[in-house]
């Protein structure tokens, strides 16, 4: 965006620090702002209807969330509780539509940014459902290097991962047992191509690896 564009949405922007464990909103409440992570990181969960939790994705510096709210007037799908404290910023829908009802640019960049944004998680959910647990686990550890070479932007930092979740949310992304997972890191691990430490995996090869992910 332009530098006039950037200090019109900075106008309307109210930011909140969340610690580890406080919830931005529940599944079920009323929607009607979009969020966007400044830095921490955050966990989108479901409940099935025996209670039990389901980790849909997590969220980095840079990702937003609720995008739908600004559009539509429905309820959250999704609780988004903070796994690492961080400050998130905040757009209302009133405060917003305006902005875009007026000024085309914005509102083709915020149409570019939801569009390249759902492409993803199609292509990570695609993945994470039809491939077999070892390239699904490649292409989940390669998603989130990516997200790591986004926050800071240096190579060596691009190769190293933490887990931002306990083994058995993590497995659940792709939707394996914990059990299954750890077996999945050692092979990998044996084969030299990861290196895992507790909750930190550094990538070796990153070339091996997109070869398992079939990319």
């Amino acid at each position: 965006m332009s530098d006039h564009d950037l200090h019109i949405v900075e106008s309307i922007i109210e930011s909140n620090y969340y610690t580890k464990g406080n919830l931005v909103f529940r599944e079920g409440e009323q929607s009607e702002s979009l969020f966007i992570v400044n830095n921490g990181l955050i966990k989108l969960t479901q409940n099935n209807k025996e209670g039990k939790q389901h980790v849909l994705r997590f969220l980095f510096p840079g990702d937003y969330f609720g995008q739908f709210a600004l559009l539509h007037n429905k309820r959250h799908y999704a609780t988004a509780e903070v796994v690492e404290g961080g400050l998130v910023c905040r757009m209302h829908r009133k405060d917003f539509l305006p902005l875009i009802e007026k000024n085309t640019a914005l509102a083709f960049s915020f149409l570019m940014s939801m569009s390249e944004q759902l492409q993803q998680a199609d292509e990570l959910a695609g993945s994470l459902h039809i491939l077999e647990a070892e390239k699904r686990l490649a292409r989940l550890l390669l998603h989130l290097s990516s997200k790591n070479k986004q926050e800071y932007g240096t190579e060596p930092v691009w190769s190293q991962i933490h887990l931002p979740a306990a083994k058995k949310d993590f497995a659940a992304m792709i939707g394996t047992t914990p059990e299954t997972l750890s077996r999945k890191l050692n092979k990998l691990e044996t084969m030299k191509i990861i290196e895992v430490s507790k909750r930190t995996v550094v990538i070796l090869d990153v070339k091996a690896l997109y070869q398992i992910a079939e990319y």
